[in-house]
């Protein structure tokens, strides 16, 4: 299925999310640190202005998500 571009800003912001909570996940470090960084990461890709209207299908976001994926892994 095809979706609406998505705009490079959301798909590197999503990759950084999910690179931050990997490193939460991972175990001992600056904890308190990353989970703001989440935090406000998360706020950015609900707020961003791609997301007005209706809620993205789940399709939509799994989209977002192999986009991102791309970015880390080339």
């Amino acid at each position: 299925m095809r979706y609406p571009p998505i705009p490079d800003d959301l798909v590197r912001t999503r990759a950084d999310w999910t690179r931050t909570y990997r490193a939460l996940a991972a175990g001992p470090g600056p904890s308190a640190v990353l989970r703001r960084r989440l935090l406000r990461l998360s706020v950015r890709l609900v707020a961003h202005p791609y997301r007005e209207g209706p809620p993205p299908s789940a399709g939509a976001r799994m989209e977002l998500r192999r986009q991102a994926e791309r970015i880390d892994h080339g």
